[in-house]
């Protein structure tokens, strides 16, 4: 649908795909929570004002578990839906408790030293080419291999991983003639077996963990594992191949910005929260449901509802932000909503951050000097309503 007074822009269009921030102004100017209809047909809620997204993902009317509505899957899908994410109290706290411990400072920075040892094989790997892909050759990768290890899957699967999370994320297969549900069937089967081999033989990871906490029988159960451990693969790295991806596409389009950081590499914590309230790698908050009729933000919201936050407008409103379309990585500290607030703040943020922080850091050391080979509106943007990243980042070697 066109919005008016936003130059004829459609919400939801590939110009809106491509640069969705003019359409968020004129939102959060006129209507910072908007009656819309998504791209799947449903109607919702659209919230775009950083007050009133703060205070949706926080608010407890505002639900995540469809089924206390509607009973069953909303999309047949609720294999992959059993998990903190998709629940609310009690149940997210006892979820969220199992999958925290993989994510506690102590075992953070105790991975630090093998990022970085990922991190400097695959620059070692890029600085043989002379043209580079960034997500091909390195923002996919890096994250991949290290969810993988921290939950045991075999590292030579992670191929197999990127299909199917960009069918989960972006609500297609990609491939002619294949639909999602076969994708997701691959995926539900790949699991099963793997679910079956680690109990006959446990190991010290997250999986084997989880695997005794199912078995124990009023911790987990069996469609909850197979939840939790779909969370942990496609959240545990898609955020963050967004988060590099962005935040070197970021430093790229504003090179007084690059330079900057290049000169003073201690400021790389600030530019990575600029980026992260700059052009976030989740657009979209995942889908909330009004569970009693009430007055929000002036909007007399039904039971039944949808509301879903756009994280992303949130975080250039003005009145939080002073100069809010500006790029700064001396900014000061941030309050932006890149992972969340609430009950259902971003697990994986630590991990994110810490990835991002080693991977933006070292790719400027030793590649100062990279170019876009292509404009940078020529870059394609992901589809769904989850993510925000570019399907490649295509760049030039000058040093090689």
């Amino acid at each position: 649908m066109t919005v008016d007074g936003f130059h004829g822009q459609q919400l939801f269009s590939a110009g809106f795909v491509q640069d969705p921030y003019p359409v968020y102004a004129g939102l959060r100017k006129s209507e910072p929570v908007y009656k819309t209809r998504f791209p799947d047909g449903q109607q919702g809620w659209l919230v775009t004002g950083y007050a009133e997204a703060e205070a949706a993902l926080k608010e407890p009317r505002f639900i995540k578990d469809f089924s206390k509505l509607y009973g069953g899957s909303m999309d047949g899908m609720s294999v992959f839906t059993q998990n903190m994410l998709f629940s609310d109290p009690p149940d997210h706290r006892r979820l969220r408790g199992l999958a925290q411990k993989a994510f506690t400072p102590r075992v953070i920075e105790g991975m630090k030293e093998r990022i970085e040892e990922i991190t400097e094989n695959l620059l070692d790997d890029m600085a043989q080419k002379e043209e580079i892909n960034l997500i091909d050759d390195f923002a996919f990768p890096l994250p991949i291999i290290v969810i993988c290890e921290i939950l045991g899957v075999p590292s030579e699967d992670r191929d197999k991983f990127r299909i199917w999370s960009n069918s989960l994320i972006e609500g297609s297969s990609g491939e002619p003639g294949v639909s999602v549900y076969q994708h997701m069937n691959d995926f539900i089967g790949y699991l099963g077996e793997w679910f079956s081999k680690t109990r006959q033989e446990p190991k010290d990871d997250l999986i084997s963990k989880l695997i005794e906490a199912e078995e124990a029988g009023d911790r987990l159960t069996e469609k909850e594992l197979y939840g939790v451990v779909t969370l942990l693969i496609v959240a545990g790295h898609e955020t963050t191949v967004n988060l590099i991806g962005n935040s070197f596409l970021n430093l790229l389009q504003h090179p007084e910005q690059k330079e900057k950081l290049s000169r003073n590499p201690e400021l790389i914590d600030g530019a990575l929260e600029e980026s992260l309230r700059f052009d976030g790698p989740v657009e979209f908050s995942t889908s909330r449901w009004v569970l009693e009729q009430f007055s929000f933000a002036g909007k007399d919201i039904k039971r039944g509802e949808l509301v879903v936050v756009a994280l992303n407008a949130a975080n250039r409103d003005q009145a939080k932000f002073s100069e809010a379309e500006v790029f700064d990585i001396e900014r000061e500290k941030s309050p932006h909503l890149a992972f969340g607030t609430g009950i259902h703040h971003c697990l994986g943020a630590p991990l994110a951050r810490l990835e991002g922080k080693i991977a933006v850091s070292r790719l400027l050391e030793r590649f100062p000097d990279l170019e876009l080979r292509v404009p940078v509106t020529e870059l394609e943007w992901r589809p769904g309503m989850i993510v925000r990243g570019v399907k490649e980042i295509p760049l030039l070697n000058l040093k090689r």
